[in-house]
């Protein structure tokens, strides 16, 4: 199954998790508003529905192309990956890839969590369609081509695969990372006392890095586009669920201010961190 399909699928698991009634009121940690969240969510589900057509319609490599293939092509900080092939790696890969999709069912099991599930389930349809929708935009107007692809011993199937050319950005590694940091990020929102979110954390951080190793290894992308992948992936995560945050539970705060120098007034705006 290929990474767009696997996005999709994602994104509706996630939409239909939530239901259409649930309180916008200031109590909850979280504050949705169903009409733009909505209009985002479809907005990121529309770029990864176009994406993955344009991905269907990309030329595919042929023998030809092959002869022309050199690692001296590839930037130096990605030329040692080119020509990496792994089944095994990629195969599991996998695993913590697709899993990673239900970490956030863990917050069915607590009480405080389940009073707010609709607006979690919400925001994580919202991210995954995000991430998902960058992804496969991306991978459908740029043509990088595979590490996989500069190995000459390389199974001439895997060479000459129609996605061959969808290296740029690492989408399982984006995709996970979403996934576990918006898990850990929901976390550390509504148990701020828990002495257990260095090791969410912790553990968020590591289930992408492990994945995008295995992708590097198999041979799917390149360094550079893993990093990007999880950036992207993790700052998502982090940032959907921080942004509809209550007002008052915000950690950050834009609000305007007047100073006063030199006898003369300055007014502006003010960014505020609560510690």
């Amino acid at each position: 199954m290929n990474k767009g399909v696997a996005f999709f699928l994602a994104i509706f698991w996630a939409c239909n998790l939530t239901t259409p009634a649930f309180s916008q009121s200031d109590a909850g940690v979280y504050k949705i508003d169903v009409w733009k969240d909505g209009a985002i969510t479809a907005g990121g589900i529309g770029m990864a529905v176009t994406g993955s057509l344009l991905m269907l319609n990309k030329p595919q490599i042929t023998a030809a192309d092959l002869q022309k293939l050199d690692k001296r092509q590839v930037n130096r900080f990605d030329r040692f990956a080119a020509g990496n092939y792994s089944k095994s790696a990629q195969n599991l890969s996998d695993i913590p890839f697709y899993t990673s999709f239900a970490l956030p069912l863990v917050f069915l099991s607590d009480a405080k969590a389940r009073s707010q599930a609709p607006q979690i389930y919400f925001l994580y349809a919202e991210a995954i369609s995000l991430t998902g929708g960058l992804y496969a935009l991306t991978a459908g107007l740029v043509n990088r081509t595979r590490p996989n692809v500069y190995g000459v011993d390389n199974p001439a199937e895997e060479r000459l695969h129609k996605y061959a050319n969808n290296s740029f950005f690492g989408g399982h590694a984006a995709a996970t990372a979403t996934a576990t940091f918006f898990t850990a990020k929901v976390f550390h929102d509504l148990y701020p006392d828990s002495p257990w979110r260095p090791v969410v954390w912790g553990t968020a951080a590591a289930v992408p890095a492990t994945v995008a190793y295995l992708r590097l290894k198999a041979g799917k992308h390149f360094l550079s586009d893993n990093l990007l992948g999880y950036g992207i992936g993790a700052t998502i995560g982090i940032l959907v669920p921080e942004l509809h945050k209550n007002h008052h539970q915000r950690a950050w705060h834009l609000l305007p201010s007047t100073e006063q120098a030199a006898g003369s007034y300055f007014s502006g705006l003010a960014l505020l961190r609560r510690f």
